[in-house]
């Protein structure tokens, strides 16, 4: 039974931080399990709606690993252009609609993100737009992907090398 969600037009560029300047969407094996899918179902690339909330997303990973900043630099800032009708999961209300709260940081609960996010790749989304669980005002684009490709975004060239580690963006939770 298709899952009571609305399509949302996304479109604009979105960023990520990734610890590779070269490839902007490496093939990873095994792929990892995130937040909205498990690696072994379907990969996926997480996007952020601003540099902040990237920098959010990363802090909180980093946090998750026990890991200093300083461990996963250099990283660089990747910039995409997105242009995809993706499941619109984007506040409270529509969590509700699939049976889920707003989301919030660390790995408890991710289970059921996981079985929803499946779900909606299962159904042919190509990807979800939902809240932040790192920067509650932010957004991410989590868009399922292939070993090689991913659609509705394309990397734009020359990422930012990062060698110190931003400051911890205001609205952040941990």
């Amino acid at each position: 039974m298709p899952l009571d969600v609305d399509a949302v037009p996304v479109r604009g560029v979105w960023v990520r931080v990734a610890r590779s300047g070269g490839e902007p969407l490496p093939r990873r094996n095994p792929p990892p399990n995130n937040r909205w899918q498990r690696g072994e179902v379907v990969d996926a690339l997480y996007l952020a709606d601003e540099e902040a909330t990237t920098w959010a997303e990363w802090y909180r990973h980093l946090a998750e690993h026990a890991a200093p900043p300083d461990s996963w630099l250099p990283a660089y800032l990747w910039r995409w252009k997105s242009v995809v009708e993706a499941a619109d999961l984007s506040d409270e209300d529509r969590l509700r609609r699939v049976g889920l709260a707003l989301p919030t940081p660390g790995r408890a609960g991710w289970s059921a993100f996981q079985e929803i996010g499946e779900e909606l790749w299962r159904q042919g989304w190509p990807g979800l737009l939902a809240p932040s669980a790192a920067r509650r005002r932010g957004k991410v684009l989590c868009l399922f992907r292939d070993s090689a490709s991913v659609r509705g975004a394309t990397p734009l060239p020359d990422p930012r090398k990062i060698t110190r580690a931003p400051p911890p963006p205001r609205g952040m939770s941990t």
